[in-house]
């Protein structure tokens, strides 16, 4: 039974369902931004398009940058805007940001607790026929890792949009993590959202698992969830869209009601969503974990939903996975 109270799409589990991309989130968002603030800036490495940052381009011309193929030079560019009292938007494919600037996003913006938005576009291997080299699935770990970074990784368009203008209110620097393949639309406009906080999307009356998720993959984890209940099993599903710093208090609370946890994530299993929740598991509630996710592998080419299959980060994946962490439990 879906949490009512999260204000979910009621056409979720409908063939009329709506589907767009999370990029579509920022680049509304980022031109809502523009509008309500003149000390938001937006810059690209010649991806406007791609990234959605055209819509701003076009809007906000005098407040837009287009650096050309230069990842290093845009983020060290925007640490010396935020310096000056702008908010400044960066994107790109993640893989080159934060993937090529990791450092200097590090020395530039993170050292300096400078105002930086770090917009990593076209993350996860949903990338599909663009293959390994343009599917980023350590992005999540390397930035979480990182001192004064927020990480904040949307599960749909909508929220997509929230989270670009729930950036520009946190001071400090901020990745946000957005996916080029659409995929649905779970939320609506009064879907709840504040930054480190979670929503239960999915509350079975009983639940003995805990799934908890971010992004896009969510809608996996609700089909599983939604299988598992015609099962018998009851769960439910947090999504922790919030990384860093994440929802210690949800996640206690419901491994402690749950005894099982699932976590799961379009990134590598080693230091994503599924780390941070163990390392709070370890410290404040030992629970039994399965983590669903890139079993520290590259992906490779092919179409997003058949790699997500492949790779077990489909809806019976994780109710397998939510069945064997209940048999640990016992």
């Amino acid at each position: 039974m879906i949490n009512r109270a999260a204000h979910l799409n009621p056409k979720l589990f409908t063939k009329d369902v709506e589907q767009a991309p999370t990029r579509d989130g920022y680049g509304t968002g980022l031109v809502l931004a523009g509008d309500r603030n003149p000390n938001v800036v937006a810059l690209c490495a010649d991806l406007t398009e791609s990234t959605r940052t055209e819509a701003f381009a076009k809007k906000h011309p005098d407040r837009f940058i287009e650096v050309g193929v230069a990842e290093q030079g845009m983020a060290t560019i925007a640490a010396g805007l935020a310096e000056a009292g702008k908010i400044a938007f960066i994107a790109s494919y993640a893989t080159f940001s934060p993937g090529r600037n990791w450092e200097q996003i590090r020395t530039t913006a993170a050292y300096n607790d400078a105002n930086v938005k770090v917009a990593g576009h076209h993350a996860g291997i949903s990338v599909g026929p663009d293959g390994a080299t343009h599917q980023a699935i350590e992005d999540i770990a390397t930035m979480r890792s990182m001192p004064n970074m927020r990480v904040i990784v949307p599960m749909d368009s909508v929220e997509a949009e929230k989270a670009t203008l729930a950036a520009t209110h946190m001071h400090g620097p901020v990745y946000l993590r957005f996916g080029r393949e659409k995929t649905p639309v779970m939320s609506t406009a009064e879907t709840p959202f504040t930054p480190g906080v979670g929503i239960v999307l999915w509350q079975s009356k009983k639940p003995q698992v805990a799934i908890f998720g971010c992004g896009s993959l969510l809608f996996q984890a609700l089909l599983a969830a939604k299988h598992l209940e015609a099962d018998g099993i009851g769960s439910v599903v947090v999504n922790l869209h919030t990384v860093k710093p994440i929802d210690e208090e949800a996640v206690v609370k419901w491994a402690k009601a749950c005894g099982a946890v699932v976590t799961v994530e379009e990134h590598n299993v080693l230091g994503g969503l599924g780390s941070a929740v163990a390392e709070v598991l370890a410290r404040r509630q030992p629970t039994p974990v399965e983590f669903i996710g890139m079993q520290d592998t590259f992906g490779e080419s092919g179409q997003p939903d058949e790699l997500i299959a492949k790779y077990g980060m489909d809806a019976p994946h994780i109710a397998r996975a939510a069945e064997k962490v209940i048999e640990r439990k016992r």
